[in-house]
């Protein structure tokens, strides 16, 4: 009996390494991506994949993703990986190309994010000569948000911002942004491809190539333009979509080379390998020739001090109540004691009676990032704040609420609470606008880190009127009072914001 034959198969082409194994944006369907059938997004992302692989630069790759259909970048590439702002890639990657120089930055942007709101960024850029790969989608609409024309929208093109087709009286010719960008003398290389037939496909990948092997060796600014299909929007078939690319798409943005100095462009010279190590904060004062005598009361000690810190506040109310003032004077006394020191405002389009809110963090070392989604102090200046972003303070935290009683539903176990009738209490002194500063009060109680010399300095700084001032710090003297009494049995300061002294 003859042995069975077992026939051998070999792997011409595999998953690119620069990919993750997994894709954990969802625990289900870890194999597959977001992308609708037949979206360029896919093969795009398959090219960028693969010429990372070929020029072995897996390790060196930051990616800059966008907003748009394009915005799980991190999910699918096993890279260094940045989520930008919408419109913001080049900005963003222009920060990172001067920070870690050595990198291999890659922006990546479909045409509303990069021809619309990111227009100026991506103009800049390009006539800076920004050492980046600028991967630029564009699909003639706004896919995401279901379809609305944008710059590169062609002309009689329907929309759902231009039903009858977009006119040019009206909405403007389409932007070609490759032909713009051309005109600058910095760029080094520029193209247009399609993803129209299988041609057209293994020319953009040899241009996507191209551009990131560009920028790993140092020579500037390119950006490859790529003609994507988009069958969901465009309301076809994944084969007629594709045929609408090389069919109609080409006609309004001919494919082709628009800027080739590679051959004349040398590699820039290379950038200080890591930034200039900071002098010690104790040293300030001395390099910028401040006498001691001119400091603040206690600001020196305040300096050298070894605590770990780490106040991270969240202050919510109604426009007019002082949200924002308040996180500026915690911000400014951290400033001036020495800390690293974030302040985020976030507010409506209302001057009055919109909703209004801040992130404040204080650190002894450097803040990763001015977002506070889990305040350790939370600072409700009304219930609609405090039912909010209650849910969002840490075990161990504390809310201080402007209210004559803190609601009972809003109670959590291992959450320190502080509820008073601030407006009327301030009211009491003279003025209820004061109730943000008894408030304030509080919080400086709690966080014990600001020396007295520092608050001081802020207020006088942010508030110019002396009347203000003085009820101010009236008004932050009461707060302190406040809390005191009402925890005069408990330890004052979370564990968590001020930590003990650091060994030597």
């Amino acid at each position: 009996m003859s042995s069975p034959v077992v026939a051998e198969y070999a792997v011409a082409r595999g998953k690119a390494k620069s990919f993750y194994d997994r894709y954990e944006r969802k625990s289900e369907l870890q194999h597959q991506t977001h992308f609708c059938a037949g979206c360029g997004h896919g093969t795009i992302h398959k090219m960028l994949a693969a010429a990372i692989d070929e020029l072995g630069v897996q390790d060196r790759t930051i990616l800059v993703g966008p907003v748009g259909c394009g915005v799980f970048t991190y999910y699918y590439f096993d890279v260094g990986n940045v989520q930008a702002a919408h419109g913001r890639a080049p900005a963003v990657a222009t920060a990172i190309c001067r920070s870690r120089p050595g990198s291999v930055i890659i922006s990546y942007q479909g045409d509303g994010d990069l021809s619309a709101i990111g227009s100026a960024e991506i103009l800049h850029a390009a006539n800076r000569g920004e050492n980046i790969a600028v991967l630029f989608v564009n699909n003639a609409i706004y896919s995401m948000t279901g379809g609305q024309a944008a710059p590169t929208t062609l002309l009689g093109q329907k929309s759902t911002t231009t039903p009858l087709g977009r006119n040019a009286a009206t909405e403007g010719y389409p932007l070609h942004v490759s032909e713009l960008l051309a005109t600058l003398e910095a760029p080094v290389y520029i193209e247009r491809v399609g993803l129209g037939d299988n041609k057209q496909i293994a020319q953009a990948a040899r241009a996507i190539r191209r551009a990131v092997e560009n920028q790993s060796r140092g020579l500037g600014f390119s950006l490859v333009e790529v003609l994507s299909p988009c069958p969901t929007i465009w309301k076809m078939s994944p084969v007629e979509a594709q045929h609408w690319v090389r069919e109609t798409m080409e006609k309004t943005f001919p494919l082709g080379v628009f800027c080739d100095r590679t051959k004349e462009r040398l590699a820039a010279p290379a950038m200080q390998s890591a930034p200039v190590p900071a002098p010690a904060l104790d040293e300030l004062p001395r390099i910028l020739g401040v006498a001691d005598a001119d400091l603040p009361e206690g600001h020196a000690q305040a300096i050298a001090g070894g605590q770990i810190v780490d106040l991270q506040v969240r202050i919510a109310g109604f426009g007019g109540q002082g949200v924002l003032l308040l996180g500026e004077v915690l911000a400014e006394a951290g400033l001036d004691a020495g800390l690293e020191v974030s302040w985020l405002p976030s507010y409506g389009p209302e001057m009055r009676s919109g909703t209004s809110n801040c992130h404040v963090r204080l650190a002894r070392e450097a803040i990763d990032s001015p977002l506070v989604s889990a305040p350790n102090v939370l600072v409700a200046m009304n219930e609609p704040s405090l039912r909010k972003f209650d849910q969002s303070v840490r075990p161990g935290g504390w809310v201080i609420y402007n209210g004559e009683e803190f609601p009972a539903d809003c109670r959590r176990e291992g959450v320190h609470v502080l509820a008073l009738p601030f407006t009327e209490l301030a009211n009491g002194m003279g003025d209820k606008r004061a109730a943000n500063m008894v408030m304030m009060g509080a919080v400086l109680e709690i966080a014990g880190v600001l020396p007295d010399a520092s608050v001081a300095a802020a207020l006088r700084h942010l508030v110019r009127n002396p009347r203000w001032v003085e009820l101010d710090e009236r008004a932050m003297a009461r707060g302190r009072d406040l809390f005191q009494q009402a925890f005069a049995a408990t330890p004052p300061r979370s564990s968590q914001i001020r930590g003990t002294v650091s060994e030597p």
